[in-house]
């Protein structure tokens, strides 16, 4: 029987063959070089890949919406929790046109970094990323395996610089519901991420190569949690945990936390636990046995702007639907997005951890989580991270960055706990309580000393 070189399941055949060989992204050509040259990805893929109409045979096209009714058309593009969700708990999602512009799936900086710096990250014999493999040479920044061909790889291109800007300030409004769909908790959180290596700007903060980054996540409501903070020093030996600081108001003082126990909320309630963080939320030497388990099409909302409401509401709010009282998602819109790395590692720094396996899906296009589904000690299906990514740039608003281009974020997350049915949503906000504001740039601020030390975490709890 002759077998048509472009027939139907030849993308499908193609990636097999890939993760069998450990080979980079691409179905018709090598999609990187692409990217480099052009940054349109269309020559790197067939039709089937860029087109959900073409996938799906005419079944679903953009503009259609996926419900309980048409969902088995595409289950085989959602993770095996997003399917239930749709299936069977009244959620929807909205499809667009898939996005071939790779410069919309970057913060313009980080880019032109991840192009120069192609080819010189290199991880050491200690398991850490180094520039030109030379121990010692920190990374000198962008995505450091732009063309992953490992699953160690898929992690350092997320867990290196989570929000791929020097400083973000992210305002973090939490809504979490309980199992009967009713808002149980509702949070305002304030994010900060300082990167003090692997920089945009080529620096090294305070001469501290031994760091990698320092994050603050302060609560400014409600009233009974406002001014409880955390604080994570993070050190570029991916080897070593964290030091945790945190500071409670009804203690009134700064104390040192255990960093390990990383898979419970830092306030009551919330599925959000530190590991969550990105998808990548722990040092990424404390997971291993990483290993790719697939490359495939898939659906999620990961570089579009239609998840970001700048301009349609004062605070980028998204509506919610399904759910048992009618708010348990947030409406998002998905495209078909033609390669996802899929990935599986293991928690084999923490013993005590309810997590058994984690499978992380990867857009190949600009290496972002697109899902990540969480497997308890038993192997059942336990947690899912779900992201929505893109520019801050619509038809009503945009936010630019430095050079004058449309920035990048996330745009908002959810975590769902399956075995209890509990959901917390996040959304990136324009501000929150306290008059914090979402933020891409210090902007000649001392943030360190602002947000970033002890004293920073008591001032912030008495404010």
């Amino acid at each position: 029987m002759h077998i048509k070189k472009y027939d139907y399941d030849y993308s499908r055949r193609v990636f097999l063959d890939k993760v069998a060989k450990g080979a980079g992204a691409g179905v018709l050509a090598p999609l990187w070089p692409m990217i480099g040259n052009t940054a349109d990805i269309s020559k790197a893929y067939p039709d089937e890949l860029l087109h959900i109409e073409a996938y799906t045979k005419g079944k679903i096209k953009p503009g259609d919406q996926i419900s309980s009714n048409n969902v088995d058309v595409v289950k085989e593009l959602l993770d095996p929790i997003c399917y239930v969700q749709i299936k069977e708990m009244g959620r929807k999602i909205w499809i667009k046109d898939s996005n071939r512009d790779v410069t919309k799936m970057f913060n313009s900086r980080y880019l032109e970094l991840t192009l120069k710096n192609a080819g010189r990250a290199k991880f050491g014999p200690d398991g850490n990323l180094w520039t030109d493999g030379k121990e010692g040479n920190i990374w000198i920044g962008g995505m450091p395996f732009p063309d992953p061909k490992t699953a160690a790889e898929c992690c350092a291109d997320i867990s290196t610089s989570w929000g791929r800007h020097d400083y973000s300030q992210y305002a973090i409004p939490i809504w979490a519901l309980g199992p009967d769909g009713n808002l149980s908790y509702r949070y305002d959180l304030v994010w900060f991420e300082l990167q003090t290596t692997g920089r945009n700007d080529g620096k090294v903060l305070l001469g501290r190569k031994d760091l990698l980054r320092l994050n603050t996540a302060l609560f400014a409501s409600p009233q009974e949690q406002a001014g409880a903070s955390f604080l994570s020093t993070w050190y570029y030996d991916q080897r070593k945990f964290p030091d945790l600081y945190g500071y409670l108001p009804q203690f009134r003082r700064v104390r040192q936390f255990p960093t390990n126990q990383r898979f419970e909320p830092l306030v009551p309630g919330i599925n959000l636990f530190l590991s969550d963080a990105w998808g990548a939320g722990d040092p990424m030497l404390t997971w291993g046995n990483f290993k790719i388990v697939g490359r495939q099409p898939m659906l999620g909302a990961c570089s579009g702007s239609h998840n970001w409401y700048g301009g349609k509401d004062p605070e980028w709010h998204a509506p919610f639907h399904g759910g048992a009282k009618g708010a348990t998602f947030t409406e998002k819109t998905f495209e078909l997005i033609p390669e996802a790395i899929v990935w599986d590692s293991e928690p084999v720094g923490y013993p005590r951890a309810p997590v058994g396996l984690r499978k992380t899906y990867t857009d190949a296009r600009n290496g972002t989580m697109i899902t990540q589904i969480s497997y308890d000690r038993r192997g059942k299906l336990y947690k899912q991270t779900e992201f929505a990514t893109g520019q801050l740039k619509n038809d009503k608003a945009e936010v630019l960055d430095a050079q004058g281009h449309p920035d990048w974020s996330w745009n908002c997350a959810q975590f769902h706990d399956i075995q209890t049915n509990r959901m917390t949503h996040i959304r990136l906000a324009r501000s929150c309580a306290g008059g914090y504001k979402s933020e891409f740039s210090d902007a000649g601020q001392d943030v360190y000393n602002k947000f970033c030390t002890n004293s920073a975490l008591q001032r912030l709890g008495t404010v």
